[in-house]
């Protein structure tokens, strides 16, 4: 599996009777992985189903869903409210007999009394509530798998930025390594200049002991550890790369490990050109760890 990036967006929307939806899914970089919903009131078995889904297809970021949800209100059905109608009823056959030559309310009449007649809201049924979760549910995880295919195009972009940069230190320490300042020949005429310059001042000095201590210091100084490891770093990035899937964190590790060789080696330099190369390292195991943050 192809490595991935962490940043990506997806957008997946559906439709059942008269319900609309629309999903939207956006991530970024992140240490872990952090999902933040947000759903329209009374979808809480949306919410949690659709969250529970996100581990199984993403590894690390910040995965921010939206939900948008349109149900228009259904036709309303009327009723009669026969306990309201018989009422009014009984009470214009009690006014008719009580004042003479009343006469019998029309249709219009009885219905415009409050009461008689009602619009009733149909009641949605437990299987079509359920149904709407399902179908919602199923484009949330169109929406989420078309987000992981998006942060692997981007991934497949950062693949060939860190191929380029692991090239670039590879390069820069083997110049290091050949770097003729190195060489035993001219470290050794250094350090004999130096001695020389020492004992040539009116200080005292024990010429046994200050070639030991030259010695020491061009011990210290050598770099051959720092570029082994350096070498050692880029094949085990490589091999990652290649290996593909969630290695961010593992990425992320060897940068640092670039960085802590990159500045050993420029705080043993006693060479400008040494020097120079060091620095250029330094920039490109920068570029390299900018990159590696946005990597799953």
């Amino acid at each position: 599996m192809p490595i991935a990036s962490m940043t990506g967006f997806a957008r997946a929307s559906g439709a059942l009777g008269r319900a609309r939806w629309a999903w939207e899914l956006r991530s970024v970089n992140a240490k872990g992985l952090d999902v933040r919903m947000r759903v329209p009131p009374q979808c809480e078995a949306i919410e949690q189903a659709a969250r529970s889904a996100v581990p199984a297809r993403l590894k690390r970021g910040s995965v921010q869903a939206s939900l948008t949800l349109e149900r228009p209100a259904s036709e309303a059905q009327v009723r009669i409210n026969e306990a309201a109608l018989q009422a009014v009823l009984a009470a214009a056959a009690a006014i008719a007999e009580r004042v003479p030559g009343a006469g019998v309310p029309s249709v219009d009449a009885i219905l415009a009394q409050r009461g008689v007649v009602e619009f009733v809201e149909p009641e949605e049924t437990a299987d079509e509530r359920a149904a709407l979760v399902e179908a919602v549910v199923a484009d949330f995880a169109l929406a989420l798998e078309q987000l992981a295919i998006a942060r692997q195009a981007e991934g497949a972009a950062l693949n060939a930025v860190l191929a380029e940069r692991l090239d670039d230190i590879a390069r820069l320490t083997a110049q290091a390594d050949a770097c003729p300042a190195r060489s035993p020949e001219a470290v050794k005429a250094r350090l004999s200049e130096q001695v020389a310059a020492l004992l040539g001042t009116a200080i005292a000095l024990d010429p046994d002991r200050l070639h030991q201590e030259a010695a020491l210091i061009a011990t210290k100084a050598d770099v051959r550890e720092e570029l082994d490891r350096l070498s050692a770093h880029v094949e085990a990035a490589r091999t990652l790369i290649v290996e593909g899937g969630p290695v961010g964190r593992r990425l992320d590790f060897l940068a640092q490990e670039f960085g802590r060789e990159s500045n050993t080696l420029c705080a043993k330099s006693n060479d400008r050109a040494l020097t120079a190369i060091g620095l250029e390292l330094k920039a490109v195991v920068e570029q390299f760890r900018e990159q590696v943050q946005n990597v799953e």
